[in-house]
């Protein structure tokens, strides 16, 4: 009975290590931050430079996205879009994943063109006037360990921008965790085979 559980706990840890469950190192959905045109205050370290976003969302005036809270206009009410970005400690060899919501302007503005870095890793999304709220991800693994910017950007100015919300990285952890784990179990069923034929 015993090597039947240990074995499933085995294929389990196995398993688990294939998989490798992602860890959240930042999340962001911009709900604690208090909605305002041309925004520059964040509670999660945000900075905006060279133009400004705005914050909208639930209780403001303008509210494009019903029933998501708080979110971003990536391009604020100056007639110049921000670059809104924000930097985060990475570990050399770790595989992470930036992930986020973005949404075109909902208000038959034309289209708008969004540049988003992470790490070296950039990507460029063309989003459509009506898009709904859409996850993408961007995946980076550094080289070396040291703090990393990520950003977006909307081109152009025209104080109607892309939507963003729903920031997060995430870390998968090194399978040496797991590798250990599994010399953990095994050196346990040893000890217990080399008890029973003892008995």
């Amino acid at each position: 009975m015993f090597l039947r559980k240990f074995s499933s706990a085995v294929v389990l840890a196995a398993m688990a290590a294939s998989s490798q469950a992602a860890v959240t190192v930042f999340s962001d959905n911009f709900d604690a931050d208090r909605t305002t045109n041309n925004a520059t205050q964040f509670v999660h370290g945000w900075t905006v430079s060279n133009g400004t976003v705005d914050l909208d969302g639930q209780g403001f005036v303008h509210n494009e996205l019903p029933g998501n809270g708080h979110y971003v206009d990536l391009d604020g009410s100056t007639m110049k879009a921000g670059l809104l970005s924000n930097s985060i400690s990475l570990t050399a060899g770790l595989d992470y994943t930036l992930s986020f919501g973005l949404a075109g302007n909902q208000r038959n503005w034309g289209n708008d063109t969004v540049d988003v870095s992470f790490g070296n890793v950039h990507h460029t999304y063309v989003m459509h006037q009506a898009d709904a709220l859409t996850t993408y991800t961007i995946d980076f693994k550094p080289t070396v360990s040291a703090v990393y910017q990520f950003s977006f950007q909307n081109r152009g100015g025209d104080n109607r921008g892309a939507f963003l919300d729903n920031v997060t990285i995430s870390a998968v952890p090194e399978p040496d965790g797991y590798a250990m784990l599994l010399t953990g179990l095994a050196a346990m069923l040893g000890l217990t085979v080399a008890a029973r034929r003892r008995r």
